[in-house]
């Protein structure tokens, strides 16, 4: 498959779409543009957090024009993404325009550009008491996260 030409999102009846799992080789290629963007002036994206019910939710907006990188994920996740956004995969890249429920496989490490104003909402049931242990437990590499790194 060409990796430059984006793969569209199911159509939009169907919003609950599966969001694989990614090789070694993917995520070696999401580190090696990770590192090249942190190099970049960053653009600073405020992470809200949730933790109600057993469940722990993180929600951020990425700005139209904005890339961005993920920590690698580690249990399995939901993800709902509302706007315009490519994400990188095994696959390709893979516009998800609209509302969409992703159901998150771990092993994943997304790279996203955001072609409009697109928030992302991770979520996954804890016994975590604080948003530290939440993120310790959803990823090995927490020093990563925006929500480390800017608040």
């Amino acid at each position: 498959m060409d990796t430059n030409t984006p793969v569209p999102a199911e159509s939009a009846s169907s919003i609950v779409r599966p969001l694989p799992p990614m090789s070694a080789d993917s995520v070696a290629i999401v580190r090696e543009f990770e590192d090249a963007v942190l190099q970049l002036p960053q653009v600073k994206i405020n992470t809200e957090h949730a933790l109600h019910a057993g469940m722990y939710a993180r929600t951020i907006m990425i700005p139209a024009g904005t890339v961005i990188t993920g920590v690698q994920i580690k249990i399995p996740t939901i993800l709902i993404v509302s706007g315009d956004a490519l994400f990188y995969g095994d696959d390709g890249t893979t516009q998800f325009t609209g509302y969409h429920v992703t159901l998150g496989a771990v092993g994943r490490k997304q790279a996203i550009y955001a072609l409009a104003d697109t928030y992302l909402t991770m979520m996954f049931p804890t016994s975590a008491t604080t948003v530290a242990e939440a993120e310790e437990e959803f990823t090995d590499e927490p020093e990563r996260l925006g929500s480390r790194r800017y608040e």
